[in-house]
C-alpha cells in the first residue's frame, strides 16, 4: 500500500515539531520531505536510519538529488513539470547489505516541495538463498514426477482405448456376415420365392428386415469408427452421379419413414455435377442424418433431403487477389452443399458442437450410440469437406455438409 503524508503551510505552522515528527514516523517507509533545491526538509525514523546506511549521518547536510537520488535535480524536475505524476527510479544501496530499493519522488506544488518514499527490497542471506535452491528443486523434482506419472497414465489410457477399438472390430467383423444372411433370407421372404405370405406374415417379416437393416447400419458404423480411431480410412473416390447416390438412399429409407408416418422429400438440383467422391461413405453419412431426423421426428412430420451446387470461399483462398477471386469464381460453384432438415424438437444452441463428438447423445431417452454424428464428421472431413447444424428449440433443426468437386 502507497503510504505518504501530505503537509500544507497552514496546517504545519498550525502543528507542533514533535506532533509532526509522530506523524511521520508513522509511515512504515522511509519517507523524505525536501525543498525543490534538494534542501532536506523532514524525514522519519526509516529515513534517518535509511540515510545513515548510505553515509549521510546529518539529514540536514545532504542533497536528496545529489547525496540520495545520485541524479541531477533538473532530471527530476524536468519529468515532473512535464506532467508525470510520479518519478519510479532505482536506489543505489550498500553493496555489503545485498539489498535494493526503489524511490518514489511525487512534487507538492502548493509549497513547492518534493515528497520521496523508499521501497526497500530485503536482502538474501547466504542461508535463506541455499533454502530458496533446495525449495526449487524439490518443485522441479516434483514436477517432474508428476509429469511421468500423469504420461504413464495417458499411455494406460490410450492402450484401454485401443483395445477397445480392437474389440469393436472385431465384435463388428463377427457380426458381419450373419447380419447379411439374415437380410438376405428376409429379401428372398419378401419376394415371394419361398411361397406366398398373408398381409401379417408380410408386415413382420418387413419389420424384422428394418431391424436388421438398422443392425447393418450399426455394425457398419463400429466398423468405420475403428478404422477412423486407427488411421485406417481409405477413400474410394471415384467420378459419381450424387443425383443417383442420394435417390437410391431415399428410396431405401422410404417404407422406414412411412412406417412412422413420417414424409420425406428430396429436393435435388438438375445442375449438380459429376465428380469424386466415396459412394457408400456419402450414403452413409446422409443415412446417419436421415436416422437422427427420423429419431426425433414425430409422426405427421417431415424431413427433407436437399442438394445444389454451392461456392465455398474458403476453397478459393489460394487465389489472389481478393477481387479478382470473387469476379472470377463467385458465380462459379466449387463444391455441393447437400442438407437434412426435420421438422423435430430441435437442438439448443449450447450442443452445437459437442453433438459431433464421440458418444455424445444430447436426448438421453433416444436410442442410438451417439457414434452417428461424429463418424458423419470424420467422413466429411476426410473428404475435405465440413459439417455443421443450424437448429433451435421446437423448430426442428438442418444439418449442412459441403463436398468440394475438385478432389484430386
Amino acid at each position: 500500500m502507497d503510504q505518504s503524508i501530505t503537509v500544507g503551510p497552514k496546517l504545519a505552522t498550525s502543528l507542533r515539531p514533535s506532533v509532526v515528527t509522530g506523524i511521520l514516523d508513522a509511515v512504515e517507509r522511509p519517507l523524505i520531505i525536501a525543498e525543490c533545491s534538494g534542501r532536506i526538509c523532514l524525514t522519519n525514523q526509516r529515513a534517518d536510519s535509511f540515510l545513515s546506511a548510505l553515509g549521510n549521518d546529518s539529514p540536514a547536510d545532504a542533497n536528496l538529488f545529489r547525496d540520495v537520488l545520485k541524479v541531477e535535480s533538473r532530471e527530476i524536475l524536468d519529468q515532473i513539470h512535464g506532467g508525470e505524476h510520479e518519478v519510479d527510479l532505482p536506489l543505489q544501496c550498500d553493496p555489503a547489505s545485498h539489498s535494493t530499493a526503489r524511490a518514489r519522488v511525487r512534487w507538492l506544488p502548493e509549497p513547492d516541495w518534493v515528497i520521496v518514499t523508499v521501497e526497500m527490497t530485503p536482502a538474501v542471506t547466504g542461508a535463506e538463498d541455499t533454502q530458496m535452491r533446495q525449495t526449487l528443486e524439490d518443485l522441479l523434482q516434483e514436477r517432474e514426477i508428476t509429469y511421468r506419472n500423469l504420461l504413464a497414465a495417458y499411455l494406460r489410457l490410450q492402450e484401454v482405448n485401443r483395445q477397445k477399438t480392437v474389440f469393436l472390430a472385431s465384435a463388428a467383423h463377427e457380426l458381419k456376415t450373419p447380419l447379411a444372411v439374415m437380410k438376405g433370407y428376409y429379401d428372398l421372404l419378401l419376394t415371394g420365392s419361398l411361397g406366398r405370405l398373408s398381409e401379417k406374415q408380410r408386415d413382420i417379416l418387413q419389420e424384422s428386415r428394418e431391424s436388421c437393416e438398422r443392425l447393418v447400419r450399426l455394425v457398419s458404423m463400429f466398423l468405420n469408427y475403428s478404422a477412423l480411431e486407427s488411421g485406417r480410412l481409405v477413400l474410394h473416390l471415384r467420378e459419381n452421379d450424387l443425383r443417383d447416390c442420394l435417390g437410391e438412399l431415399a428410396a431405401r429409407w422410404h417404407d422406414a419413414f412411412a412406417r412412422k408416418q413420417v414424409r420425406i422429400e428430396t429436393r435435388l438440383s438438375n445442375d449438380l455435377p459429376m465428380f469424386k467422391f466415396d459412394y457408400q461413405k456419402v450414403q452413409q453419412t446422409v443415412a446417419n442424418l436421415l436416422d437422427n431426423g427420423l429419431k426425433h421426428t414425430p409422426a405427421g412430420g417431415e424431413v427433407l433431403l436437399a442438394a445444389l451446387p454451392y461456392f465455398w470461399e474458403r476453397r478459393a483462398s489460394s487465389l489472389s487477389p481478393n477481387h479478382e477471386r470473387r469476379k472470377l469464381l463467385e458465380s462459379v460453384p466449387n463444391c455441393v452443399q447437400i442438407s437434412v432438415s426435420d421438422s423435430g424438437t430441435g437442438i439448443a444452441p449450447e450442443h452445437h458442437q459437442e453433438i459431433f463428438e464421440d458418444f455424445v447423445r444430447v436426448d438421453r431417452s433416444s436410442s442410438g450410440m451417439g457414434l452417428g454424428l461424429a463418424i458423419s464428421k470424420r467422413l466429411i472431413q476426410a473428404h475435405r469437406g465440413k459439417i455443421w447444424v443450424d437448429s433451435e428449440i421446437g423448430r426442428g433443426c438442418t444439418f449442412h455438409f459441403l463436398l468440394p468437386t475438385d478432389l484430386e
